[in-house]
């Protein structure tokens, strides 16, 4: 599997927000990347889920696939799905590709991070129990509520 950040395939199948592409031999794009594909009703961002074997790969659309034909020209980012990450952030409403959904205006890409990441340590772990105060003194005296999870 190459790493060439411009590879670019052809849809083959589509069935529901699942899309298999089919790239040129050694120019399959890695697991996780982010494909882009030019539809009618605009741009639709896949990523990379499974690679399927004769040069397949099958992709998760992260926006509907309506309109999209077996055909359509389909380019490999050369990355992961990114989002928007910092003090920017907070209080903020996005979507799973980053972009706002509140209607506040942009938050800039400065500072961005990938949808996929590593697992704290346990060393970098919260191990205490703490109680989240919700504010609703009926619900934090019979149901406290643990921070976390």
């Amino acid at each position: 599997m190459a790493t060439n950040v411009a590879s670019r395939g052809r849809v083959s199948q589509v069935i529901g927000t699942v899309v298999d592409v089919e790239f040129p031999s050694g120019d399959l794009p890695e697991m996780f990347n982010a494909v882009e594909i030019k539809a009618e009703g605009g741009t639709i961002v896949a990523e990379v889920e499974q690679h399927l074997g004769n040069n397949w790969v099958r992709c998760l659309a992260m926006n509907s696939t309506d309109g999209l034909r077996r055909g359509t020209e389909v380019v490999d980012t050369g990355a992961p799905i990114t989002v928007p990450v910092g003090p920017k952030t907070l209080g903020r409403l996005f979507n799973v590709l980053g972009e706002p959904l509140d209607k506040r205006g942009d938050v800039g890409r400065e500072s961005v991070a990938s949808i996929h990441r590593k697992p704290p340590t346990f060393e970098e772990q919260e191990t205490q129990v703490q109680v989240l105060e919700t504010g609703i003194k009926v619900v934090d005296l019979i149901a406290p509520l643990v921070r976390g999870g």
